[in-house]
């Protein structure tokens, strides 16, 4: 890794395509398809600053520059490339919130879409990596990276609101979300080339954040803080999953779909945090371990690796935590306003994580190598 980059600056859509710097989504890309798009979509030079962390000393790089603000999408999407060449995020260095990708060798940084009202957390790459979808307003869409043509799949109908969250599931065939009208809702799988809608369930809440279990045709969803539910993808067996008594926070699939991962906030603030896991086949819940009040983790590839973002105003640091061992190691300070936007996901490979914070200003992108203390994965979609 080089040493931090010169400040950033504009350059031209053909620099982007003679550069050759994303490999795997420029190959086959149409020249005359971008250029033409050159006046609206923007690349500009690397912003990355290398920096020794305050508590540990451990080399941390920023890669946006905070007087702008960079957000990652949400924490259960895929937006890092399995060889990690590119990263998918969104800032407002443009004027307004757009769609970006990061190149993660160099650290340039592309517009790839024009926007509206960007729903930042809904940004997501397909499973192939050939294309991302992101809600703009009430409207879902879908773009091809090699060409950046932009298309409608879908538009939620007048008269509902799109409830929080949407995912992809693992073939990349179908985006899932929710559609809120009082007194409930409806879970919708889209289908992303011919953009028709199935409700898989109605429920009498709002339901959250769906997530399709990998290698199962089952879909997990939430209702708020106080429960997870789980249902085919036909509608079928849709049932409350057992959980810890008190407040769920952020909840994710194993990367093998056996579990679920959850944080789980007890009601009496004085007891700690603690990281568990619920097998719904058994309808088994069990505790992983205490943690040093994490908001918000993530997993290596295979769950043996956790990497959480603490809450404590004396210490507000990002840690890893040993499943077997049950020990933290303190990583960085995340420093940030709020803990829970920090929400650090490990690269597919598991030898670095990337997070979010706004310790320098505005919210900025960071990552963090961590070959040295976690072993090397592979993807298991």
């Amino acid at each position: 890794m080089e040493a931090a980059r010169a400040r950033a600056r504009g350059c031209s859509r053909r620099a982007f395509l003679s550069s050759g710097v994303i490999s795997g989504v420029i190959a086959g890309v149409c020249p005359a398809a971008l250029e033409a798009r050159s006046e609206t979509f923007r690349t500009f030079g690397s912003d990355w600053k290398r920096y020794a962390d305050p508590a540990t000393e451990f080399e941390v790089y920023r890669l946006t520059q905070p007087e702008y603000s960079s957000y990652l999408p949400a924490y259960y999407s895929r937006l890092i490339a399995r060889r990690e060449d590119f990263l998918l995020f969104s800032n407002d260095r443009t004027g307004s919130l757009q769609p970006f990708l990061m190149d993660l060798k160099g650290g340039a940084q592309h517009q790839i879409a024009e926007a509206e009202a960007l729903d930042r957390e809904s940004l997501s790459l397909t499973s192939d990596e050939r294309s991302f979808c992101f809600f703009d307003g009430a409207t879902l869409k879908q773009v091809n990276l090699r060409t950046l043509r932009q298309r409608e799949v879908y538009s939620v109908p007048s008269g509902w609101r799109r409830c929080p969250g949407i995912s992809l599931t693992g073939d990349g065939q179908y985006a899932l979300f929710g559609e809120g009208r009082p007194p409930g809702s409806r879970l919708r799988a889209v289908h992303l080339r011919s953009g028709a809608a199935n409700t898989v369930v109605q429920v009498p809440f709002e339901l959250s954040h769906p997530m399709a279990r990998p290698r199962r045709a089952q879909i997990l969803y939430r209702q708020g803080e106080k429960a997870i539910w789980l249902t085919n993808s036909d509608g079928a067996q849709n049932r409350k999953l057992p959980v810890a008594e008190g407040r769920l926070g952020p909840v994710r699939w194993s990367p093998d779909g056996r579990t679920v991962l959850y944080l789980h906030f007890p009601e009496e603030t004085t007891q700690l945090n603690t990281l568990r896991e619920l097998t719904p086949d058994q309808n088994q819940d069990k505790l992983i371990s205490k943690t040093s009040q994490f908001v918000h983790f993530g997993c290596n590839g295979n769950a043996s690796v956790f990497v959480g973002a603490s809450k404590n105003k004396a210490s507000p640091t990002i840690l890893l935590l040993l499943r077997v061992t049950h020990r933290e190691l303190t990583l960085c300070e995340h420093a940030a306003s709020n803990a829970a936007d920090v929400a650090p996901v490990f690269s597919p490979n598991s030898q670095r994580i990337y997070f979010e914070s706004d310790r320098h200003g505005k919210p900025a992108i960071y990552r963090m190598a961590v070959e040295k203390l976690v072993e090397s994965t592979e993807e298991t979609d």
